[in-house]
């Protein structure tokens, strides 16, 4: 049993949250959340931490719905009624020696499943085009090689795209959401397929990294939050990440006129995320040129 902590840190618009978010979700009011942006751990497939409540710390994919189940039914209660989660995903690579062959897990479908199970509506998904070039350098997957496509191409697969999954509480949304886009905008981001996601737009994870058992540090892209946050919420509502890391989606809020509420069980990623949340403070604190004018 590791050692486990909590702690919590305030900013005029954010608050980060040491801790289990089975746990700690439960300090939210009901229906206090206007919107959810989050990744989930990717069941097995990296370990996070050593502490058994971490969620990728799961023995298989079974075993991480039963956990993640939890945090399902949380979500539905902080969530207020007619409003979004936005549940970013990849589907799981099956491994020779852990699963007896080399192929995919459908764990896309998994979460869907899971959430239609704890009370969401699937509300609709995106597929983020994803370089397979790329993976193939940074995960060695044999499926992608030039040598496997030359020796049998039947062992060959494509890249595999990261998704992006809405769910939506049942009832009537008290509030219109009227996002400041343009009709062009909107025709963009209503694709089914986002190709336009830099992959490297993201905050620095290299600072979060600590100990011998993390093998994966992948924080969200800065514009994929935007898109969800422009879309799905108004300025001054209050945006959640069950799964803070290093804080990239408590950060797109505040930088975008929300405000944000994060949870997050390791401490390195947590102390990370506070420090870019009071850097983006001090930041959004410095006169502009057009202060100085005014003045």
């Amino acid at each position: 049993m590791t050692d486990h902590h909590t702690d919590t840190e305030h900013g005029e618009a954010w608050t980060a949250m040491l801790g289990d978010s089975c746990e700690r979700l439960g300090e939210l009011a009901d229906d206090s959340i206007d919107l959810t942006v989050y990744s989930p751990p990717f069941a097995a497939l990296y370990t996070y931490s050593p502490d058994d409540r971490d969620l990728g710390n799961c023995a298989n994919v079974d075993q991480f719905i039963d956990h993640y189940a939890f945090i399902v039914a949380e979500l539905l209660r902080v969530t207020k009624p007619g409003r979004i989660a936005a549940v970013h995903c990849a589907q799981l690579p099956s491994l020779k020696w852990r699963d007896g062959f080399v192929g995919l897990q459908d764990f896309r479908g998994d979460l869907i499943r899971a959430h239609i199970a704890g009370g969401w509506q699937f509300h609709g998904e995106v597929t983020i085009d994803k370089d397979p070039q790329i993976q193939a350098l940074r995960t060695k997957a044999q499926p992608l090689m030039f040598q496997t496509l030359r020796r049998d191409s039947a062992a060959s697969r494509p890249g595999m795209a990261d998704y992006l999954l809405f769910f939506r509480k049942p009832g009537e949304n008290a509030v219109p959401i009227q996002p400041t886009i343009d009709n062009p905008t909107w025709v963009t981001w209503a694709h089914p397929v986002w190709y336009d996601i830099r992959e490297t737009d993201t905050l620095n994870p290299a600072i979060a990294r600590e100990d011998a058992d993390e093998r994966h540090i992948c924080p969200l892209q800065l514009g994929l939050i935007e898109r969800v946050i422009s879309l799905w919420s108004n300025p001054g509502e209050l945006v959640l990440s069950p799964f803070l890391g290093i804080g990239s989606e408590v950060h797109t809020a505040v930088r975008l006129g929300r405000r944000g509420i994060g949870c997050e069980l390791k401490p390195s990623y947590w102390r990370t995320a506070v420090q870019n949340l009071r850097d983006l403070d001090e930041q959004m604190s410095l006169p502009t040129l057009f202060d100085e004018g005014a003045a």
